[in-house]
């Protein structure tokens, strides 16, 4: 049975429960942050969430997750509500979810669902598509048996062949296994398109940044701030999924390239780290990750490290650890800060810097910061031009970074950190003008 995608925008939006359970070992206030968490990213998915419950997971059914009183208080309180959809905030297994719904009488999602259908509808290129469409095939694998369960599928015959559902699963699987190589051939070719891409970049070389962190931690509204681009910042969860690239000129007229990417969550489905790999390679290469965090959430500490798990699980395929990874912490949304003495704390941390993307404070710090990271490991040369050489001094400006620069008539005398592939190429013609 086909059902409508819960991001529709074409008809009013479906009536939504949810369901949070009480981890084990945590207390309720924790249990009742996450249920926010949850209620975010339903609204973000379009649902209108009518209500919700915090149940506990000390006892969890095999069948229905939820023991059987509880389900018959739930479908009571669904049908006076008159939900639509009921979301869980954990996973739940193919045979759970089926039953669960015949029982409820509603479409049942759970977590990895609900974020897989904000990415479908949050994707806007050609790429974005199809990782999103190959992680919901990836989800869907272990569930086709929910859309047959109303064929035969006892084995019938002299034992050669299964019945006709068993059939018509088989030839399901065997569709949905080719549409799966079938993308993933494809983005192998974005892959291949992204390598040259970046090989392109490298030729003329400039360091690059990244931003990470938890989704709605900033991130779009501190790329707008730094590059003056227009990239949509609102507060919404997976603003953006497609990355984005910029320049950024820094305060002594140098460049790099800032790089807006997707925003990480605790338990992010491993069908979506897999399938938007191809995006997350922009991350790992980069000369420098942004992280950063929210300090507005009561749960930054636990976002920060669920998106340090994240980013341990793309390093350790390469044989690295973030601990080796050049990074700045980004304490964002200071404005917004009211525990006291949270900031004096944080000032201590080494490599961080407490900004506010909304209204700029920290950014000349955080800009002075940038470039004496792309001039940490540049050689510098200080170079006297005759006032007559505007080509050179423009590429120079345009590869390099001028530190210092002092103009007359006569000539101009600059000091200016080139990566070491753009001296080796320019390395003649800056002999003769080179300052000893």
């Amino acid at each position: 049975m086909t059902t409508k995608r819960l991001l529709d925008t074409q008809t009013p939006p479906d009536r939504g429960f949810l369901i949070q359970m009480i981890p084990p070992r945590r207390d309720r206030a924790y249990a009742e942050l996450l249920a926010a968490e949850l209620n975010h990213l339903a609204r973000g998915a379009g649902l209108e969430v009518v209500g919700s419950r915090l149940l506990s997971d000390r006892r969890v059914l095999p069948s229905t997750y939820l023991g059987t009183g509880t389900v018959e208080e739930l479908a009571a309180e669904l049908k006076e509500l008159d939900v639509a959809v009921v979301v869980f905030n954990n996973p739940l297994t193919a045979v759970q979810q089926r039953n669960l719904e015949l029982r409820l009488n509603s479409k049942v999602v759970d977590r990895t669902g609900l974020i897989l259908e904000i990415f479908a509808a949050r994707a806007r290129t050609r790429e974005g598509r199809l990782q999103v469409e190959l992680a919901s095939l990836l989800y869907q694998q272990s569930r086709l048996v929910r859309s047959w369960t109303h064929l035969e599928r006892q084995r019938g015959g002299f034992g050669m062949r299964g019945g006709p559902g068993e059939t018509q699963i088989e030839v399901d699987r065997r569709l949905l296994r080719d549409r799966v190589h079938a993308l993933k051939k494809m983005l192998e070719q974005v892959e291949r398109t992204r390598t040259l891409q970046r090989q392109s970049r490298r030729e003329v070389p400039l360091f690059t940044v990244a931003l990470v962190g938890y989704t709605n931690a900033g991130k779009s509204t501190l790329f707008n701030r730094l590059s003056g681009a227009s990239v949509e910042a609102v507060d919404r969860l997976f603003a953006t999924l497609d990355p984005t690239l910029r320049q950024v000129i820094l305060p002594g007229g140098g460049r790099i390239i800032l790089g807006d990417t997707v925003g990480f969550i605790r338990d992010l489905p491993h069908q979506l780290v897999a399938a938007f790999r191809a995006t997350l390679e922009e991350v790992l290469e980069a000369d420098l990750l942004l992280h950063v965090v929210d300090l507005s959430d009561p749960e930054w500490p636990e976002q920060e490290a669920a998106v340090l798990e994240v980013l341990r699980e793309l390093l350790r395929e390469r044989g690295q650890t973030v601990a080796q990874w050049p990074m700045l912490t980004l304490f964002n949304k200071t404005d917004q800060v009211t525990t006291p003495g949270l900031l004096d704390r944080l000032l201590s941390r080494p490599h961080s810097h407490l900004i506010s993307a909304r209204t700029g404070e920290g950014m000349p710090a955080l800009l002075a910061a940038l470039e004496e990271e792309a001039n940490r490991n540049s050689p510098c040369y200080r170079l006297a031009l005759p006032a007559t050489a505007g080509a050179l001094l423009a590429r120079l400006c345009r590869e390099g970074l001028v530190l210092e620069r002092q103009e007359s008539e006569e000539k101009i005398v600059l000091t200016v950190s080139l990566p070491a592939p753009v001296a080796g190429r320019l390395r003649k013609e800056l002999l003769p003008f080179v300052i000893l």
